[in-house]
């Protein structure tokens, strides 16, 4: 006992040195910064007066400190900003789906606004905006050196006017204006058809609509279908999506997914750290998933396509992603405005970060446009002409197949027809075309494995 506790003494003792050896130095330290701190702050109201009173013009206060606290924000990284009440006001009726602009989701690079996607049947997606363009000037005003927010503002106005956007595109050796018309934006966070016996839904955007309307537009298709046996699998198509709400992106992985995590946000404070789980229950009853990303598919989309890639639910095909993987969070401050400032990082099933990198597809498959001289010169044209093949049916005298009914060519027939239709695909959307033909496979392939476990 008597070593015990003389080994107990001797580490209290030992603690109580350490102690007072660095307690003085760390308390120094705080005192140092703390006096830093002051010592800055007076220093931008030193500046804050000078500029009040000894500036060209007359600035007013509220603009000065707006500026001020925007660039503290914008300093830290791309997505972090303020948000004025009037942009705080608008960026709640985007989340909810109908706002007023041009229909492009843009961020900031080498001091230029650059294109992460445009949304589908919008004013920016029908002129031709491609996601990684970048945004040099509006109206023939350049916007180098403005900040992210005042840059969106030149390219706010009434809905109906006209404004003149110059775009830098790679590949295109001179910069060229497009000119769109401001419109009320509507966003149909989902759209759905059938091609053949695939179920292809389009996610155009994450807001409070989009796990709503992609269960209710998944229904409607496999009924149109004739049931679920009737559907070979499902392709989601993401490409061009930026993102939006993180609840919603987990909503939809969680669609696909009986169990597992979903995504991982983890914070400067671990303690701040969130892992969410799948719950049991697959809107697609199994049935094979094909994920089409691009460049323009960011944040929400690659939380969606990393967590159906790491559990091998889905194929993911197209082209790398845009590779943010960051979380903001909107934080209402004083005066009804916000700040917008990136809280955490997310990080996949499997624990990766695309934070820069983005989901790399299962299967590289690049865009392949129209060419546009037979494009031009009208459908048909446009359409890959099939050479006249000659078969053993077109021999004259040829023996009859005997051992179909007249049933069962006719259905061959019309897989046939069905097959030759999604070839033409190719034609409008190469990717899309390509993802279908893999459901297809991945259908056979499970109908076999079913029909050894039978």
């Amino acid at each position: 006992m008597r070593k015990v506790f003389l080994a107990g003494l001797g580490g209290a003792v030992a603690g109580f040195v350490m102690s007072a050896q660095f307690a003085g130095p760390l308390l120094a330290q705080e005192s140092e910064d703390e006096a830093s701190v002051y010592e800055q702050l007076d220093l931008f109201g030193d500046i804050f007066e000078r500029i009040r009173s000894s500036y060209v013009e007359e600035v007013a206060d509220k603009e000065l400190i707006q500026s001020a606290i925007n660039g503290m924000l914008q300093s830290l990284d791309p997505h972090s900003s303020y948000l004025p009440p009037d942009d705080f006001d608008d960026m709640q009726v985007q989340t909810k789906g109908e706002f007023g602009g041009l229909g492009i989701e843009v961020t900031q690079e080498n001091g230029f606004v650059k294109v992460v996607s445009p949304m589908d049947d919008t004013p920016a997606d029908r002129a031709g905006i491609l996601a990684g363009d970048l945004i040099t000037h509006v109206n023939g005003e350049s916007v180098l050196g403005l900040n992210l927010n005042d840059a969106v503002d030149m390219m706010r106005g009434p809905v109906g006017s006209e404004i003149t956007i110059t775009i830098t595109r790679e590949g295109t050796p001179e910069p060229f204006d497009v000119t769109l018309t401001r419109e009320t934006i509507t966003i149909a966070a989902v759209r759905s058809r059938l091609e053949d016996d695939a179920v292809v839904l389009r996610l155009t955007t994450f807001n409070e609509q989009t796990y709503e309307g992609l269960e209710k537009q998944l229904k409607e298709q496999v009924e149109a279908a004739g049931g679920m046996d009737k559907v070979k699998g499902f392709v989601i198509d993401l490409r061009n999506n930026p993102g939006g709400l993180l609840n919603q992106a987990i909503s939809v992985a969680d669609a696909f997914l009986n169990s597992g995590e979903i995504v991982s946000t983890r914070g400067r404070d671990p303690r701040d750290s969130e892992r969410y789980n799948a719950a049991e229950g697959d809107l697609a009853e199994g049935k094979p998933i094909v994920v089409v990303i691009n460049g323009g598919s960011a944040s929400a989309s690659e939380i969606v396509a990393g967590a159906l890639q790491d559990h091998h639910r889905a194929v993911v095909v197209g082209t790398q992603s845009f590779g943010k993987g960051s979380v903001q969070t909107i934080m209402p401050v004083q005066g009804e405005g916000a700040i917008r400032l990136t809280t955490a990082r997310y990080y996949t099933p499997s624990g990766r970060s695309i934070q820069a990198l983005g989901v790399s597809p299962d299967i590289i498959v690049e865009p392949r446009p129209v060419d546009p001289t037979a494009a031009a010169e009208g459908e048909k044209s446009a359409t890959p002409s099939v050479n006249p093949q000659r078969t053993e049916a077109d021999l004259r005298g040829s023996l009859s197949n005997d051992s179909l009914t007249e049933d069962e060519k006719k259905t061959l027939e019309q897989e046939r027809e069905r097959r030759e239709e999604t070839a033409r695909l190719r034609t409008e959307d190469y990717q899309l075309s390509y993802a279908i033909d893999i459901l297809r496979g991945l259908s056979v392939l499970d109908s076999e494995q079913s029909g050894k476990q039978n």
